[in-house]
């Protein structure tokens, strides 16, 4: 009678421990997007001026002490004959393709995380290791996160990467925007470093003034669309191109963000699913089973 007790007691308390969990989940997911500041920073990267110098590559992995050479080493363009995408080591790459009609020189693009504004990422972790800030980077804590991938998942752009070669501590990495230096008025370190100033930091509303500027005044020079304007409910990276976004790997994307719907789905889920409570409770009493010694389960038979 007494384990019988016993077990009841035990699922009774795990259920309304998850519910209370999972009502906090609810509650951290339950808003209808970030709350962002008027004054939100982005940074534009105009293409056209971009040289494939590879200097922003060597700056991030020196920001984030990542693998990397001496400055000098990144004048090597061999990386350049394949098209590259942001991993573990690398979250910022230059891409070359090539020149447009008209010019003999190729043509470069930067590839890192967009900083969403309304991040799918964002909405898809459960224990907020991932944020929007309200200034406009997605920062992340690797203490939070439990190593689960969503946001690899929910990711439209298909950046954030994993230490997989880690055993020990891996993390889910990407572009940061330099989040702890811009927050101190600093410059993000890849665009401190272009020498050709293909990247314009400040806030997002006056970059979007600029990159419509740049398209009015000089309309043979730019295709009439600013990209992350509206891709995916907007992001706070924005490119200027010569061609078809299309062209350059980044995707047609709806105007509303991805999570609006995950969102949605997660709600009904957590309201009305009582599974993950029966989950959470079972495994509780497993748990707290299997930390009894022997004959103390020897005795609750015996009664």
């Amino acid at each position: 009678m007494s384990s019988r007790r016993d077990f009841l007691k035990l699922t009774g308390a795990a259920a309304g421990g998850a519910a209370v969990a999972l009502a906090g989940v609810e509650s951290a997911q339950a808003s209808t997007g970030p709350h962002l500041d008027p004054d939100r920073v982005g940074a534009l990267c105009d293409f056209t001026l971009c040289v494939g110098c590879r200097r922003c590559e060597w700056a991030c992995a020196q920001a984030n002490g990542l693998p990397h050479g001496d400055l000098a080493s990144y004048d090597d363009t061999t990386p350049l004959e394949s098209m590259r995408r942001p991993s573990a080591t690398s979250l910022t790459v230059v891409n070359r393709y090539p020149a447009s009609e008209g010019s003999d020189k190729p043509f470069h693009t930067k590839v890192n995380c967009l900083h969403c504004e309304h991040p799918a990422c964002v909405s898809a972790c459960l224990v907020r290791a991932l944020q929007k800030s309200p200034r406009g980077p997605v920062t992340y804590d690797a203490q939070a996160c439990v190593g689960c991938r969503y946001c690899m998942m929910a990711c439209p752009f298909q950046i954030p990467a994993y230490e997989y070669h880690k055993a020990i501590g891996p993390r889910v990495m990407k572009c940061s925007f330099c989040a702890e230096r811009t927050a101190e008025g600093e410059l993000p370190e890849c665009v401190k470093i272009c020498p050709q100033e293909a990247i314009v930091f400040g806030r997002r509303d006056e970059l979007l003034e600029l990159a419509h500027e740049r398209i009015t005044t000089h309309p043979g020079r730019y295709v009439d669309h600013v990209y992350g304007e509206h891709e995916c409910g907007g992001t706070s990276w924005l490119y200027l191109a010569d061609r078809d976004f299309t062209e350059l790997d980044l995707p047609a994307q709806p105007d509303e963000s991805p999570a609006v719907l995950t969102e949605t789905i997660q709600h009904g889920i957590f309201r009305g699913f009582t599974g993950p409570i029966m989950l959470f409770g079972l495994i509780s009493v497993i748990m707290k089973s299997a930390g009894k010694r022997p004959d103390d389960r020897l005795e609750d038979d015996d009664e």
